[in-house]
């Protein structure tokens, strides 16, 4: 009785037994610089009027800064993060307008969210891994459609581990199901993109939408 084409006793490595073996399971994807992308610039020019500081200063406080990094890592509210910013601004808003202006700083990238939406029809899960803040999604959720669209979401707000920290992808793991060449992974920034390959990821550094395109469709060649 022939196997996949090859008579008992041949030894010879099927390769669709290996790139069946080697495509991932879920496709995980970045959020800020791969589907969204985003400009501080334009909270800091809406909400200095309101402050002590010029667009340049304020921006300082809240783009990837150390308070940002402890608000995106969970360990402040939303109110608490609103009160620090004022503190140290000198903001004179509302905590609604605050969440407003520092939400708006997101476009989209077309090509990738078509990406993702593609690998949803697809059957593919497809997961959101994001260090970003409680502020952030909100917007998105309000604002942006294509978000509802993923199989589930790793937020480091919500977490408490931003990347490249071990336990952030280790949320991912738990999470998913799935470890290690199961996992496709894209993300812009490269120290991401490391911690993910020591844990055995597949992973795309993105850079123009087009090439990461190419290689997660080469990546899932086979796959449904």
């Amino acid at each position: 009785m022939l196997i996949s084409g090859r008579e008992p006793g041949d030894l010879r490595v099927d390769m669709n037994d290996v790139n069946r073996a080697r495509a991932p399971r879920a496709v995980i994807f970045d959020l800020g610089k791969v589907l969204l992308d985003f400009d501080y610039t334009r909270a800091a020019r809406a909400l200095s009027p309101l402050s002590a500081l010029a667009p340049t200063e304020f921006k300082r406080v809240v783009d990837q800064s150390p308070l940002l990094h402890q608000f995106e890592s969970g360990g402040l509210t939303n109110q608490e993060f609103y009160q620090e910013v004022s503190r140290l601004t000198q903001y004179r808003g509302t905590f609604d307008e605050f969440a407003a202006a520092f939400g708006d700083i997101f476009a989209e990238i077309e090509p990738m969210i078509a990406l993702q939406r593609d690998l949803r029809e697809r059957g593919i899960p497809t997961w959101i891994f994001s260090n970003t803040n409680d502020l952030a999604v909100r917007h998105i959720r309000q604002r942006y459609p294509f978000f509802a669209g993923f199989h589930g979401y790793v937020l480091s707000h919500e977490i408490g581990a931003m990347k490249p920290l071990p336990a952030s992808y280790e949320s991912v793991e738990r999470l998913t199901g799935h470890r290690g060449a199961e996992l496709l992974y894209l993300d812009d920034r490269p120290e991401n993109i490391e911690g993910a390959r020591q844990r055995g990821w597949q992973t795309i550094h993105h850079g123009e939408p087009a090439e990461s395109i190419r290689q997660v469709l080469t990546a899932l060649d086979g796959v449904n």
